[in-house]
């Protein structure tokens, strides 16, 4: 059994995410975490797959876009993990996935999920660009 754990700070690209969904489920038994969409920069998604089906949800917004007032109705637990791998510019923003399989290509695995994050140029653009990105993930959110 081989595990890949995988953390970035950059968003994903809505529309390239998207079209690897099926190669990143069928790439290991089982794959679970939490991403960031570029298109979406303030909803936290949950991504749980098993045997090649894929659930992905919205868990409600990230920390980061919250006001400071708002912080009082989350669970302490959640505030503690958020200030472990609180980040400068994103807050908890971030990608968390993990996959799990046996015979594991861990080095296509991350090329795949490398290929999926917001180019340099993309990036640079800011907040205001990455929301007008197409929303490829709209129909699976139901937003």
């Amino acid at each position: 059994m081989s595990t890949l754990v995988w953390h970035r700070r950059r968003p994903f690209h809505p529309e390239r995410l998207y079209e690897a969904l099926e190669d990143l489920t069928c790439a290991a038994a089982r794959s679970r975490g939490r991403f960031w969409l570029a298109d979406h920069p303030d909803t936290l998604l949950h991504w749980d797959a098993a045997g090649g089906a894929l659930c992905v949800e919205s868990a409600g917004p990230w920390l980061a876009s919250l006001p400071d007032a708002a912080w009082d109705m989350v669970p302490p637990v959640r505030r503690a993990a958020a200030a472990l791998d609180w980040h400068p510019e994103h807050g908890d923003c971030c990608q968390h996935l993990v996959f799990t399989s046996p015979g594991l290509d861990r080095d296509g695995l991350e090329q795949l999920l490398e290929s999926c994050l917001l180019t340099d140029a993309e990036y640079a653009g800011g907040r205001t660009a990455w929301k007008r990105l197409p929303p490829a993930f709209d129909t699976l959110l139901e937003v």
